[in-house]
């Protein structure tokens, strides 16, 4: 063999054992993430070509499945309440794919978990069809109700999340607008064009508001800047006067920022008395004594600045909430009161109160209770677990007495509940660069306990934009406090 032949014979041979080891490659390595992609017209197949499992939100189906008549795409997902439930759900389309509880427990819900591998050859064997398991959720049903009317009824953008303070249960997730996943669980060009509409409505219907969505907290977040304060000493004594002026000079800026309820009434207020009327001074003041370093501690050990999951992985991600680094004096003092460039998901602010009202113990939220196989047998089941002990017993409890006195004497008495031990905090945040020209946005916070135990922490954020309403009465105990009661009252009872 001439030189020329053998060169091109060894090029071949190379080309030919490069195909093979890609094809190995593809069989062996890759072959799972293939077998998953978005776009693998058999995955598709597969997912729709018997009934779903059910999710099931007080021991009742708010999912189910329907034949089309179709040979590749057999059934079609279909919801109960879909709109109430679509930020627990998700959807499972056709077409769009799937996303939330959805996405996360999609092999349990289609059929294809590795565990169903013998319950599947015996139905082969019988002539079975395949089956789901179903994905039993801690939502209570009447709270996400509550959560979802409210809003609703005002007809403005929010989320509402409960919280179990002891267990880390999720009660109710809940976002408005919504929409209802089964107008696109299909294929046809209608249904497409409706998911196109959905994602370029401005007043976003697909967000997620309650996990994906971060807002400046605003006068919420007061109750973790006082628990700051008390758990690092800078308070001792909620009920002396501080050296707190009103209005607050800002440190290193000319600015002087006051407080709605007046300088007479704030100007060098205890803390009990700035927490009953939310006077913004005495938290400015906290927080620039604290520091950043100290108040950014404390915030992450309630869960900033980390990723938090409302259920332990998959899809169902929070957006992270920031304590910034890096703050400048002013821009310290400003996270006191909830401002500056401080972020957090309503889920955030459920979390800081439901630590506060559980004596300062933060328990890991979850939404699945349990994962059941085709015939009912349990899979996994899900039990409470400690986050972190954000403060000690001794503040948390600091922090409840004024925040149960701002419930009977100050601005969140909307949400008292008789027979219920309630504690709140209204919140109004600016937005924007010129916050004249920006509504506000509301907030509420809160938690209900009885005496037997029982307990609910809740937190209501509006975002009035599409609303017919002044400025002057946008806030969070006019607009909130009565959407966190009705979800209290829901989980405790009347």
């Amino acid at each position: 063999m001439n030189r020329p032949l053998r060169h091109i014979a060894i090029f071949c041979g190379l080309l030919v054992l490069a195909l093979l080891l890609r094809a190995n490659w593809l069989q062996q390595v890759d072959r799972q993430e293939l077998a998953e992609h978005k776009h693998n017209a058999r995955v598709r197949f597969e997912r729709f070509s018997s009934p779903r499992g059910d999710i099931i939100v007080g021991g009742k189906a708010i999912t189910g499945s329907k034949e089309t008549g179709s040979k590749d795409y057999a059934f079609r997902r279909t919801w109960k309440n879909g709109p109430m439930y679509a930020p627990v759900t998700g959807y499972a389309s056709q077409a769009q794919g799937t996303s939330l509880l959805e996405r996360t427990y999609d092999s349990v819900l289609s059929g294809q978990d590795d565990r169903f591998a013998f319950r599947h050859a015996k139905d082969v064997l019988m002539g079975e069809p395949r089956r789901g398991g179903n994905v039993i959720t801690t939502i209570d049903p009447k709270a996400q109700k509550a959560g979802y009317q409210g809003l609703t009824d005002l007809g403005a953008r929010g989320a509402v999340v409960a919280l179990d303070p002891r267990t880390g249960k999720v009660l109710a997730l809940v976002s408005a607008p919504s929409y209802n996943p089964e107008d696109f669980a299909g294929l046809s060009f209608k249904e497409g064009d409706r998911f196109k509409a959905l994602l370029d409505d401005k007043s976003k219907p697909l967000a997620n508001r309650p996990l994906r969505e971060t807002y400046p907290p605003g006068s919420t977040f007061k109750i973790l800047t006082a628990a700051a304060a008390l758990e690092h000493g800078v308070v001792t004594d909620v009920d002396a006067k501080t050296d707190a002026v009103s209005p607050y000079p800002l440190p290193l800026s000319s600015s002087r920022i006051g407080s709605e309820a007046g300088d007479a009434v704030c100007g060098n207020a205890s803390m009990k008395t700035a927490m009953q009327y939310s006077c913004n001074n005495v938290f400015l003041d906290a927080a620039s004594e604290l520091g950043e370093d100290r108040m950014r501690e404390t915030a992450e050990k309630f869960g900033f600045n980390e990723d938090v999951y409302a259920d332990e992985f998959g899809d169902m991600l929070a957006t992270k909430s920031l304590y910034p680094e890096e703050l400048d004096k002013p821009g310290t003092a400003l996270t006191g009161m909830g401002q500056g460039s401080l972020t957090s998901t309503p889920m955030q602010m459920a979390m800081v109160t439901a630590a506060l009202a559980n004596d300062g113990k933060l328990m890991q939220p979850y939404i699945v209770e349990e994962l059941r196989g085709p015939d009912l047998s349990t899979l996994e089941k899900n039990e409470p677990m400690e986050k972190s002990q954000a403060v000690s017993p001794e503040t948390a409890k600091k922090v409840q007495e004024m925040m149960e006195f701002t419930a009977k004497e100050g601005s969140a008495q909307r949400a008292l509940i008789d027979g219920v031990t309630v504690g709140g905090k209204t919140g109004t945040a600016q937005r924007g660069v010129d916050v004249r020209d920006e509504v506000p946005y509301g907030w509420f916070v809160s938690y209900g306990k009885k005496d037997d135990g029982r307990s609910v922490a809740v937190a209501v954020f509006i975002d009035p934009t599409d609303m017919d309403i002044s400025r002057s009465d946008i806030s969070g105990g006019r607009l909130g406090a009565p959407i966190a009661k009705s979800v209290m009252q829901a989980v405790l009872g009347d």
